[in-house]
């Protein structure tokens, strides 16, 4: 606890509404540089405009793929990873197919992870692996991690945010205990104030996905107190 960063330095903020204009998302993403937060995460068709909001500050750009169902094809996936990185992404956060992983099939899960993974990993960038928990079993969290894991990927991650539910402590426990340090975990999806971030990173987590209306008040007050940690 004693060594823990600011809070910003935890968050993905999350610039991902499909509706909104240019605009708004640019003036998203703004809000994330000026709290420092880790990442902004953002829609595809925006990661050139964040690489170049981005530029020289201390928040660096994420995107998300296939999102939010995570139903296309390996192939398709690893083109769209090619795609993201040649814009200027420096991390992915790939949706699994959950409909696999529901069915049991964990070689095709694999496959599908692991097809985003040889793309990225040359190029450096870490790839965190949507498993949408809210449509899962605790067997079937398990069973998705460790088909990360094998995949190469970098976190294993709770939730888009766009489907039924969020991030829970129960899902996360599973993803902990499954990890057992081999793989970082993030919580996303329904984190809305900082107790519950707390919450998630006293568990192990070391990355949270937020909203981007939700940054301000989980880093109230740290902004100016602990810019000289950032």
């Amino acid at each position: 606890m004693g060594n823990r960063l600011p809070m910003a330095r935890y968050l993905d903020h999350a610039v991902l509404k499909p509706e909104m204009t240019r605009e708004e998302a640019k003036q998203a993403i703004l809000l994330g540089v000026t709290h420092k937060v880790r990442t902004v995460c953002v829609r595809p068709c925006d990661i050139a405009l964040a690489a170049e909001l981005c530029a020289g500050t201390q928040t660096e750009v994420c995107c998300v793929l296939a999102f939010p169902h995570g139903c296309q094809t390996p192939a398709a996936k690893a083109f769209e990873a090619r795609e993201a990185i040649a814009a200027g992404t420096r991390e992915i956060d790939m949706v699994a197919n959950y409909g696999f992983i529901r069915s049991g099939m964990r070689q095709e899960v694999f496959e599908d992870i692991k097809a985003v993974v040889a793309v990225a990993k040359p190029a450096g960038i870490p790839v965190k692996v949507i498993l949408e928990t809210c449509t899962l079993s605790a067997e079937q969290i398990r069973m998705a991690t460790e088909a990360a894991i094998e995949a190469g990927a970098d976190f294993v991650k709770t939730s888009t945010g766009f489907h039924t539910g969020g991030a829970t402590v129960e899902a996360v426990q599973a993803m902990i205990d499954t990890a057992k340090g081999r793989i970082q975990v993030k919580a996303s999806g329904g984190i809305r104030n900082r107790e519950d971030a707390e919450r998630f990173l006293d568990m192990g987590c070391t990355r949270l996905g937020v909203g981007y209306g939700t940054t301000p008040a989980l880093c109230a007050g740290e902004a100016e107190d602990a810019a000289g940690a950032y």
